[in-house]
């Protein structure tokens, strides 16, 4: 299912092949929590882009508008109209993020609805039976993302809970993919590595879980506010501990500098609200760096928000207009920024790509970065 096609260091251009299409990695994969990218971008919107997967979220399409809906209509690329790879989250990181009140035990976690407040029971079954019903390409286990400042044995004995959550994970995938009713039968698990910053913990549950041999590993647990110095540290000790022929993929990372870092290190697959989030907030990302188009400079400049850009937007429109659209509060303003955002997202990831395949990976990443840290 993955191949490396070229190595450059330990960064990896590969291709994962999917029931529903091949991926080339390093990817970056464009959020739709709730099987839409927040900032009125359509999934014809996304194929103009460049995104090669959507990611989607098991915990708010269960809440709303349930995962037995959405299989009554065919599963969630039929829902949304999208014929390409979708990976969906386990639900974990919302339920020990979004819920007040939350019961930990050994079978799940009991926790009421951010909604409406109505009691739901989410354990490693429930977890894949919902993923399932959505039909989504790629399923992650059920696991639990404690705090990065939790205390090292409550980290450990969290570590372990999950590794066994995550053989009931397989089990009932499984069990799943056997029935003639599932929509997608060759639904892919990944596995999920958790440790906080606690190195011997990370590289204790990496050799566990590789042992499954499943077809794709994620670290999860980073960029929920330590250093980033703390998070490359350990995927320096944590990525060369995951099999190597398989996809890595590093959980809600992250800006464009942490991805760059992070393909140095051998990661092949990144998610982040970053570029949507921030869009919408007025804040564009360009190859000079990120900037504000609320700023009072933009009033009236008539250039697009970067030179060069082969975006719809920076082809049509200048940050004068954008700007005013934000300032007006049209919706109009909000897709524009997103739409570029996600683009120059999906743009890098290419460039990353060529650079790999040419064997320049190193000399791109410090011009980057440096462009990235240099303003306008």
């Amino acid at each position: 299912m993955f191949k490396i096609l070229k190595k450059d260091g330990r960064a990896k251009r590969g291709e994962f092949l999917t029931v529903h299409g091949t991926v080339q990695t390093p990817v970056f994969m464009n959020v739709g929590t709730s099987a839409a990218i927040k900032g009125a971008v359509s999934t014809e919107d996304l194929k103009v882009i460049g995104t090669q997967i959507e990611l989607s979220n098991t915990y708010h399409l269960h809440v709303r508008p349930g995962d037995e809906v959405v299989k009554k209509m065919g599963g969630l690329h039929k829902f949304m109209n999208w014929d390409r790879p979708i990976l969906t989250d386990s639900g974990g990181f919302q339920v020990f993020s979004l819920a007040s009140l939350r019961k930990i035990k050994e079978e799940g976690v009991s926790f009421n609805s951010h909604i409406d407040g109505r009691k739901i029971f989410m354990g490693p079954e429930e977890s894949m039976q919902i993923q399932s019903n959505l039909g989504s390409t790629i399923a992650m286990a059920f696991d639990e993302c404690p705090s990065s400042v939790a205390e090292k044995d409550y980290i450990k004995k969290s570590v372990d809970r999950t590794t066994r959550w995550l053989e009931r994970c397989i089990t009932k995938m499984k069990e799943l993919n056997a029935k003639d009713d599932t929509i997608n039968k060759e639904q892919l698990l990944f596995g999920i590595n958790q440790g906080g910053i606690y190195e011997d913990i990370r590289i204790e549950h990496a050799k566990r879980i590789r042992e499954f041999d499943l077809p794709g590993y994620a670290i999860g647990g980073l960029a929920v506010g330590e250093e980033h110095s703390e998070m490359y540290r350990i995927l320096d000790a944590v990525v060369p501990e995951l099999p190597a022929d398989k996809p890595v993929y590093l959980m809600g990372v992250g800006t464009p500098e942490n991805i760059l870092e992070a393909v140095d290190r051998g990661v092949d697959f990144f998610d982040c609200v970053y570029p949507s989030r921030n869009g919408r907030h007025g804040h564009a990302y360009t190859s000079f760096g990120k900037i504000n188009l609320l700023n009072a400079k933009y009033e009236t400049d008539d250039r697009p928000i970067e030179e060069g850009c082969g975006c719809p937007v920076c082809k049509n429109h200048s940050r004068a207009y954008i700007r005013h659209l934000l300032k007006a509060g049209e919706m109009l303003g909000m897709r524009f920024m997103v739409t570029h955002n996600l683009y120059f997202y999906n743009h890098l990831m290419e460039e990353i790509r060529d650079a790999i395949e040419e064997g320049r990976f190193q000399e791109f990443k410090k011009r980057k970065i440096e462009e990235f840290h240099a303003g306008e």
